[in-house]
Formats: C-alpha cells, structure tokens, sequence
C-alpha cells in the first residue's frame, strides 16, 4: 500500500474530532431527562409559591410532619417539595422509608391492600419522631373505593407513617381523608420565575438561544416549569446550533400565535372573511380545534391592544367556544363561528 493510501485510510485529528461531537450529540439523547437533572433536592431550590413552602420549611425544622394534601395545577413544584422536605427530615434513611407511587398507574383498591399496606407495616429505623412517607402522586385519579381503603391504613399506621397525597384537583380527594390532612395549595408559576430557572439551565448546559425563543417557551408552558424545562430540551436537541422560536413551536406542535394574532387583527378590523381563510388554513395544516383555541385564548389573553371591556367579551366568546369543543362539537364550524361572533363584538362597542 502506497503513503498517499495510508494516509487516506487513517482519518484525520479533524475528522476524529467530529465524530466525538456527533457522538456526543447523539449520545445527548439518552442522558437523564432536565426536569430530574435540575431538580432542586432542598426546599430552599423550590421555585415559586414562597408562602407554601416556607410552611414546609417550618415543618422540616420541627419534624412535626402531619399528613398532607398538595393541590395545584402540573409543574407548579408539589412532588419536588415533598421529596425535598423528605430528605431534609429522614437523611441517609431516605430512600429506605419513602415510597412514591403514581396514582394515575395504580389507582385501584388492590395497590392500596397490597404496596401501600405491606410499605407501612415494615419495619425501618429512624431518627425520633420521624416517619416513613409515602407519597401518592396524581392522587385526584384513585377510585372512590381506593381513597376509602387508603383512609383506613392512614388510621391504622398513623403512628409510623406518613402520606402525602399530590393533586391537581383537592375536592376529588374523599372528605374522609381531606380531614386527615393538611391542604396545602400551589398555584402557577409566573414567567419570571420559569424565566429564571431557563437561564441558569441554559448556562449549565451551553445554550445559545435567541430572546424570541424564550418567549415562546414561556407562551407555551403557562407557568409549568416542567412542561417549560422539557420544551427547552427538546428544541435543544431538534436544532444543531441556536434555540429559535420556530424550534420551539415546531416541538410544541402548537399554531404560530403570530398567526393567530393576525386572524385577531381581521376580526378588530372588521374583516371576517380573511380572519376565516387564515383560520381555515390553519385547520387544514392539521391542528386540532383544541389546539386552535387553545392558542387564541392565550394570545388573547396577552393582547396589550385590546381595550379592557373588549377583551374580556373576546375571552367570554372564546370560553364558551371552548366548553363547546370540549362537549364534542369539535368542528371547525365552531372556530368559525367564534371569529364571526368575535368581529360583531367590536363593531357593537
């Protein structure tokens, strides 16, 4: 074999170099997904509803831990608080006397006279006046007949263990247990607050990002740090350079709401039929009437030109639109006949 084919067989520095980068790109893939990487493992971490947890707080430094009922909407910090406060009553016993169970997975009476009855009765050593935990996430989706059980071993064991039940609706948790509990309520987070916890991953991480592209994170999760950390990972692993808003949008698979803003602006002006042809576009580019309506109460709701009075007829009409859709009269006959009852508010006012 000649030098010149010796050389070519063997790759250059450059060319090893780029292999390594697209190994570590694709590789990037299989690594812990955000939400866990960056979970805040102390209370002091946990973002958002400042009054909340400083009753956890409180709770953390007298050891006096009650049952528990965390209510409030997705990704607002529920199960990240209790797992928080976990470790900061049990130490080095943790993970031997903490059980977090999905609800929504196990919601039957069977999971209850089974994991959850054989977890407390076993025995763990543990620091004075502490407890096992267990945590039931999505507890809103158990049976009735599972809540009445669970009641009953909450009676049972109340001396060894205790249960912290998160939820996004508290009034689906049975009265019986709702006495036995402390009802703690966490609401959504602002964007600033998403914001914050953005940048700093986006700094341990390396990200460029545009400013456009942040926004539309923010558009989308409405207050759900995880729905924002997961939109921001994905769109991180979709582009090979700068986070962009279309990156975003593209991940979501939510309508552009500058094009929804456009169909709004027909309709101030007066101007159903291009308000329709946009819309109807936008049907046929496969969006869901969910989607859709979804996406125009947001964009709505955020217009800074509407006047007052206006926009909280644009946001009755659209509500109503909403319950129609959610009903099952899902066509998009209801999306235009929102736009044409939209366009008669204003000429009215």
């Amino acid at each position: 074999m000649t030098d010149t084919a010796v050389a070519a067989s063997v790759p250059s520095e450059a060319n090893k170099e780029n292999s390594v980068a697209k190994a570590k790109k694709s590789m990037a893939g299989y690594q812990v997904p955000w939400v866990e990487k960056y979970r805040p493992r102390v209370l002091e971490d946990v973002v958002g509803n400042e009054e909340t947890v400083s009753r956890l707080r409180a709770i953390s430094r007298t050891g006096n831990l009650p049952n528990l009922i965390l209510a409030g909407p997705p990704g607002t910090g529920k199960t990240t608080s209790v797992h928080a406060l976990a470790r900061q009553l049990l130490g080095a016993s943790y993970k031997d006397a903490v059980l977090e169970l999905n609800a929504s997975d196990a919601r039957g009476i069977d999971v209850v006279r089974n994991r959850i009855k054989s977890f407390a009765m076993n025995k763990v050593t543990l620091p004075p006046g502490r407890h096992k935990i267990i945590i039931l996430d999505e507890a809103d989706s158990m049976t009735s007949a599972a809540q009445q059980a669970l009641r009953r071993t909450m009676e049972l064991y109340s001396n060894t263990t205790r249960f912290c039940l998160a939820c996004n609706v508290s009034t689906k948790i049975i009265e019986a247990i709702q006495s036995r509990a402390a009802i703690l309520r966490y609401s959504r987070l602002a964007n600033e607050q998403v914001l914050t916890c953005l940048l700093k991953v986006c700094q341990a991480e390396s990200i460029s990002y545009t400013n456009d592209a942040l926004e539309a994170i923010l558009f989308t999760a409405e207050g759900d740090m995880r729905h924002a950390l997961n939109n921001l990972q994905a769109s991180y692993f979709l582009t090979n350079g700068i986070i962009s808003q279309t990156s975003v949008f593209k991940v979501c698979d939510q309508p552009h709401p500058k094009t929804v803003g456009q169909i709004i602006s027909h309709c101030t002006k007066g101007d159903t039929k291009a308000a329709c042809d946009q819309m109807q576009a936008l049907w046929k580019s496969g969006y869901s009437t969910n989607d859709i309506i979804g996406t125009v109460f947001k964009v709505v709701k955020a217009h800074g030109e509407l006047p007052e009075a206006l926009k909280l007829e644009y946001l009755r009409e659209i509500g109503f639109t909403q319950m129609r859709i959610s009903d099952g009269v899902n066509s998009p006959l209801q999306l235009l006949g929102l736009l044409a009852r939209l366009a008669q508010k204003m000429q009215q006012t």
